[in-house]
């Protein structure tokens, strides 16, 4: 009596699952991002790969699903995007920069402090904040103590900016700041 290797198709089967679980987290980065890029994967917690995404994104590029190209200034690799995300950042970029304070929660996906922006990671806790002004960070909020990021808006010459914040409305900001998403309905 011959019998069969367990081990041999509990890897198969093992196999299969994993591909259809990196291919539906790849979906998901997708879907959340917009622009999916290795340095993304920093911020994950799926034990995913970068090749293994890679190859995936490849595959749906050339069905015509995703584009793949350069679509953030400073990060290098492959970049892959959904074709509406391209159409934002366009819009994004021919738009008047606002140079209003936005409290952003640390927990939120959109925390990408370190990752994109200059400086140490601020830890995925909602209890953590960071502020921004123009996209640059200024200041997170951490085990309840404000640390600076930077100091003001700066202009591209070096020098600070006239509608620079101070420090104080900044901590005010972080500490008291109101998190509340504005809800809009995506259906008419």
């Amino acid at each position: 009596m011959i019998r069969k290797e367990p081990a041999l198709e509990s890897n198969g089967a093992d196999s299969a699952h994993r591909d259809a679980a990196v291919e539906k987290f790849a979906r998901v980065l997708l879907r959340r991002y917009g622009v999916v890029f290795r340095r993304l994967l920093e911020r994950e917690s799926l034990a995913a790969t970068w090749y293994e995404l890679g190859r995936i994104y490849r595959r749906c590029e050339a069905r015509g699903e995703i584009r793949g190209g350069y679509f953030i200034a400073g990060v290098s690799g492959e970049q892959f995007a959904l074709p509406e995300a391209i159409g934002l950042l366009r819009s994004i970029r021919k738009a008047a920069a606002s140079n209003g304070l936005i409290i952003l929660s640390a927990a939120d996906p959109l925390n990408l402090q370190g990752i994109l922006t200059p400086g140490p990671r601020v830890a995925a806790f909602p209890a953590n904040r960071i502020s921004f002004q123009a996209g640059l960070p200024l200041a997170a909020l951490e085990a309840g103590e404000v640390r600076k990021l930077a100091t003001g808006r700066v202009r591209p010459t070096g020098g600070l900016s006239d509608d620079a914040v101070s420090d104080s409305q900044v901590e005010t900001a972080l500490r008291v700041g109101k998190l509340r998403p504005s809800l809009r309905p995506y259906y008419k």
